[in-house]
């Protein structure tokens, strides 16, 4: 059902749309480039989109329809999932009796209507569209969560006294501010918050003021998306809630504050992590959601596989050394070192932790949470550690040149430290140590493994099979090695001898009602760097990043690229999300 070049260029020329000389112009400009000639039309402002969609509807006999100022009734919005119309650009707009009318901006994405069709139980009426019309009307779904648990919260929100700028700040101020804490209406809007938040399984949930509101976002699956908007009147209660909860200062508006808090009822039990930051519009507070009692990982559940998984096993049973976890904030690292101590946790060692902050309680293991204010700091808690006789060391993170000689001197006298650092690959975690003033020598003597992760979204339920084109396995080929793919998908039994990269079978998410958009929970993608003889001599030379990823794929290493592609073609994940990671 697209429309091909030859079609839209006798179309354009007929609709008296763009000049014969301007659209000679275009298709030259488009060979040159790796660009289309509706992208070209439409940067150098020969045609609108609207223009433009509307044409290639009038060729393909879908009708076109603008929905820029159109508000459309709750309950026809909701027919769609929000991660479907955000993930597929499509929205439902009109209910007329059985009969359900879609825009969209791909008229061929036919594995998605038919997925409204089953979910909806109507007859499917798609019309073309415009990005803007789409972009216009998923901001409607902002009201997604008024729609579920409006009536509660529209009521309520009328209910909370109104704070100019300022005027929380004097002693009556807060005495004010004290009792709409503690009043019912803001009660139970953070009640509902926190209890919807908690039923879409969001790890965060952000609470931002604007000039003349509040929105509400949540993270979910490591995507943050809208959840609400509140009005502004609702943002200093809510505020003042919050930090009652988490036992923060009220009369403190100009720094930030950190806490915590615990949510409890008789279907789950969650630890809440609070953090208060001073905005231009008022104080932005972002709540981490720990769910507690949650059952232990295994290494294999993480997604460690293959060789990865025998160097990781093999470096938990060395009793001295240090192995270190590496990645962007969010990417699982703390679960990757909950779960290596879980498998060392015995009677026979004895494990202590600095960490900041306690993610998650552990039996037989001794855990301290770092206190800046009063001088405990990784590096001071971690002195004291090594007075308590341990086996096992575990930090939170080297962030200093203090804490990453401690933890050095701490492997070469004895002892097992896990720890991790914020590096986008296992190879570059090598020159932070030294740039944080580490001597090299130290380094090769003590390190034992690096691991590199990132988290991608997990496949769920049915999924869209597809294979690679030959500009796809060539787009592919920047970011790995084909041939080492290939051999891993040999290994895995994924692939027959002979067969390339084109011959594999991968997936894309298919829309279901457990899964909206197609994705549930998360996996790990991971590299697992052995400091070998060869790595070691790099170290102590103080060679680049580049030069030590390189030695150690040479000596088999699998890249994150590489096991996330891996974990494409087992149907875990997508090429997409694998190199959406990657790349942010």
């Amino acid at each position: 059902m697209r429309v091909d070049e030859a079609q839209l260029k006798a179309f354009l020329l007929d609709a008296g749309l763009v000049k014969e000389k301007d659209l000679k112009a275009a298709l030259s400009k488009a060979k040159k480039s790796d660009k289309g000639l509706k992208e070209i039309l439409l940067a150098d402002g020969l045609v609108s989109e609207e223009e433009l969609t509307k044409l290639e509807g009038y060729i393909l006999g879908i009708p076109f329809v603008n929905l820029e100022k159109e508000k459309i009734d709750p309950a026809v919005l909701k027919i769609i999932p929000e991660p479907v119309a955000k993930a597929h650009n499509i929205v439902a707009f009109r209910k007329r009796g059985q009969e359900l009318e879609v825009a969209m901006l791909d008229p061929d994405d036919l594995a998605t209507i038919d997925f409204i069709k089953k979910k909806a139980n109507l007859k499917i009426l798609p019309r073309l569209t415009t990005q803007e019309s789409i972009r216009y009307v998923l901001q409607q779904y902002s009201k997604t969560l008024q729609a579920e648990f409006g009536d509660i919260i529209q009521k309520e929100v009328t209910g909370i006294k109104s704070f100019q700028e300022g005027e929380g700040e004097s002693d009556k101020g807060q005495e004010e501010l004290q009792k709409v804490a503690q009043e019912l209406p803001v009660i139970r809007i953070v009640d509902t918050l926190l209890k919807h938040a908690i039923l879409q399984r969001a790890s965060d949930i952000h609470i931002e003021p604007t000039e003349k509101e509040v929105v509400v976002r949540y993270r979910i699956d490591g995507i943050l998306r809208d959840a609400m908007v509140l009005p502004k009147q609702a943002s200093a209660g809510i505020v003042a809630r919050i930090k009652v909860l988490a036992s923060l200062k009220l009369d403190e508006h100009r720094l930030p504050q950190d806490g915590r808090f615990k949510i409890e009822t008789d279907e789950y039990k969650y630890s809440a992590r609070v953090s208060a930051l001073p905005v231009f519009d008022g104080e932005k507070v972002v709540m981490r959601l720990l769910a507690e009692g949650s059952q232990a990982f295994s290494l294999e559940e993480l997604g460690f596989r293959g060789e990865a998984l025998e160097h990781v096993q093999q470096n938990l049973k060395r009793p001295v050394g240090m192995i270190l976890v590496t990645g962007p904030t969010g990417s699982g690292k703390t679960t990757t070192l909950y779960t290596m101590m879980e498998l060392l946790n015995t009677p026979e060692v004895n494990i202590s932790t600095v960490e900041d902050p306690i993610e998650y309680r552990m039996p037989r293991v001794n855990q301290t949470q770092i206190n800046p204010k009063v001088g405990l700091t990784f590096a001071s808690g971690l002195r004291s550690l090594l007075r308590q006789d341990p086996d096992i060391l575990m930090v939170g993170e080297i962030r200093d040149q203090e804490t990453a000689n401690l933890a050095i001197n701490a492997a070469l006298t004895g002892h097992l430290v896990l720890s991790t650092l914020h590096t986008n690959s296992a190879a570059g975690s090598i020159p932070r140590l030294l740039d944080m003033g580490a001597e090299p020598f130290l380094i090769s003597s003590t390190l034992n493994a690096v691991i590199a992760q990132r988290l991608v979204r997990r496949l769920s339920g049915e999924k869209e099979k597809y294979k690679l084109s030959a500009k796809d396995v060539q787009d592919l080929a920047e970011y790995c090695n084909e041939k080492k793919v290939i051999d891993l998908l040999l290994k895995e039994k994924i692939i027959k001898p002979k067969e390339t990269l084109q011959d594999v079978v991968f997936f894309k998410p298919r829309p279901s009602s457990e899964a909206p958009d197609g994705y549930q929970g998360r996996i790990g993608i991971y590299e697992v760097l052995p400091v070998t003889e060869s790595i070691k001599e790099l170290i102590v030379s103080r060679a680049t990043s580049d030069k030590i990823q390189g030695q150690a794929e040479q000596e088999g290493m699998v890249t994150m690229v590489e096991d996330g592609i891996v974990k494409a073609a087992q149907g875990l994940t997508t090429i997409e999300e694998v190199l959406r990671v990657i790349t942010e």
